[in-house]
């Protein structure tokens, strides 16, 4: 593992965990649910074929991006069965 290589992880880490911070604490996401379906099906086949290449930074980074989006297609989910507020009359 290079130090570029880490820090780059990092650096892309720590903007999607502040990102995911906010998606969460907002309750809705602005990621339509195919897209996340899509990237985290994609991210999990990548994260396998980093394991074969025993590239521990591509490992970790799509290991996250995985479960990123599954808290967006769990948020997203979610907030289609959450009816929307009304106001009292």
């Amino acid at each position: 593992m290079t130090n570029y290589g880490l820090l780059g992880l990092v650096i892309i880490l720590a903007g999607w965990v502040y990102e995911t911070i906010a998606i969460v604490r907002a309750g809705k996401t602005p990621l339509p649910l195919p897209f996340a379906f899509l990237y985290g099906t994609g991210s999990f086949l990548l994260a396998i074929h980093s394991w074969f290449l025993d590239d521990l930074v591509f490992l970790v980074l799509n290991i996250a991006a995985t479960l990123i989006a599954l808290v967006n297609i769990a948020i997203n989910l979610k907030s289609k069965k959450t009816p929307a507020k009304q106001g009292k009359r």
